[in-house]
């Protein structure tokens, strides 16, 4: 039990950060099969298989809350202070990551190399989203201007970024700051845990969205990984790299926005801590495997 807890308590620091996704740290500490099958089997399995899935989703789930709720404490005061070397962080995460990814599915890759083309695709999409995102800053997402509209777009928002955290790959929180609402969704929840409870409706507009995406994402990413793994996995590296754009121009959705990041704010040693944190939570797979 405590192990499972580890694991979302390491899941959830990963997705409520932009660089890499929950389902990428499940991806790499070697559960993410069980995660995506347990999700499944909840929805649309026999009452033996939602037992047996319930009772690790649950465990899994209370170390997801603890990380969540500890990294909401914190992230907004060294967020937009520290945005470079937050951003240097993530890099190091992306870029250390993706050597792993590729060593677990070695085998599976080696022998599809014509499917290659689909880690252009993926680091292709992620860039087009990145790049032709019409948000800039916090123009039009602050709470207190709730409209239905808006309402309807943190629906919408909540479901994509969802999607985003379950699929290896790129960040939901990554997608959150394209779509200028990260700091706002992230606030808000911190104002809830303050018990202020004026931005309860968007973050409910945006929870329900996130139970959509969960229930409707979950099946296709299971048969994707089954019946076309190589190319889902292509797909995945290639969102990783895309993402790495993402990350350098993230400065430029802040409330306040800042130049994107270039070779003069990069903060070599958050992106070594970065690579650290990946290779150690690679070693605690290992020893967990033992």
């Amino acid at each position: 039990m405590i192990m499972q807890m580890i694991n979302g308590f390491c899941m959830a620091l990963a997705d409520s950060v932009p660089g890499v996704s929950g389902g990428t740290i499940a991806f790499l500490m070697g559960f993410y099969d069980q995660f995506i099958t347990s999700i499944d089997d909840l929805l649309t399995g026999n009452m033996e298989k939602k037992k047996t899935a319930f009772m690790f989703l649950i465990k899994l789930g209370i170390g997801w809350v603890i990380g969540f709720l500890s990294a909401v404490l914190v992230l907004t005061s060294v967020f937009e202070s520290h945005i470079y070397a937050i951003s240097s962080l993530f890099i190091g995460f992306i870029i250390f990551a993706i050597p792993v990814v590729i060593g677990e599915e070695k085998t599976c890759l080696s022998e599809n190399k014509k499917w290659m083309i689909f880690t252009v695709l993926g680091a292709a999409l992620v860039a087009a989203i990145t790049y032709f995102n019409p948000v800039s800053g916090g123009e039009g997402m602050n709470f207190d201007n709730f409209s239905a509209g808006f309402g309807l777009y943190l629906f919408l928002a909540g479901a994509v970024a969802i999607s985003a955290m379950v699929l290896p790959g790129i960040s939901g929180s990554t997608l959150l700051l394209i779509m200028g609402i990260y700091l706002p969704i992230i606030n808000g929840i911190k104002d809830i845990l303050h018990f202020d409870f004026s931005s309860f409706l968007p973050l409910f507009c945006f929870g329900c969205g996130v139970i959509v995406g969960v229930f409707s994402v979950v099946k296709l990413i299971r048969k994707a990984l089954e019946k076309f793994r190589a190319q889902t996995i292509f797909m995945i590296i290639g969102m990783m790299l895309g993402s790495i754009y993402t990350v350098i121009m993230g400065p430029t959705t802040l409330d306040v926005p800042q130049p994107a990041m270039g070779l003069g704010e990069f903060n070599i040693i958050f992106f070594v801590i970065g690579g650290v944190v990946i290779l150690g939570m690679q070693k605690l797979k290992t020893i967990k495997e033992k």
